[in-house]
């Protein structure tokens, strides 16, 4: 009975998270989902190079977790900004711009990551792809530079 209400109790608050953050949920579960094949893909490169240590196995999960928090300060720093302009009498109709960037921007990281890792492994890769996602990676960097000049 306890585990139907606990269930519960996540399946609403993950559909209360959904409907506020309507724009972020499918970034957030993409990046949920690279974070964790980065650092199972990094696993396989220290196994297979024969650098497997625990610690830096725990050093790859606390950098994930810092990726979240920043993730999570800009989506706050969204609704300051939305709050403020409100006071203002400016409405952005709830988008968390900064949120759904700095998301884009850790997925992009991420892949750039994978690619590493399973190249590192010796899988070959075709160069435009790794370009390709540097470039993006970049071009979202700039984009929020951009908004801030």
């Amino acid at each position: 009975m306890k585990e139907n209400v606990f269930r519960g109790m996540i399946a609403a608050a993950a559909a209360g998270a959904a409907a506020y953050f309507r724009e972020l949920v499918l970034p957030a579960a993409i990046l949920l989902f690279a974070m964790a094949a980065d650092y199972i893909s990094g696993m396989i490169r220290a196994w297979v190079k024969d650098e497997l240590c625990s610690k830096v196995g725990v050093m790859g999960i606390v950098k994930k977790v810092g990726y979240l928090l920043a993730v999570a300060v800009a989506i706050v720093t969204d609704w300051v900004v939305q709050t403020a302009a409100g006071q203002l009498g400016v409405d952005f109709g709830g988008f968390f711009f900064f949120g759904l960037l700095v998301t884009i921007w850790f997925v992009l990281n991420e892949c750039i990551s994978i690619l590493e890792n399973i190249s590192q492994i010796g899988v070959p890769l075709p160069s435009f792809l790794v370009t390709l996602a540097k470039k993006l990676k970049m071009t979202t960097e700039d984009k929020g530079e951009g908004l801030l000049k």
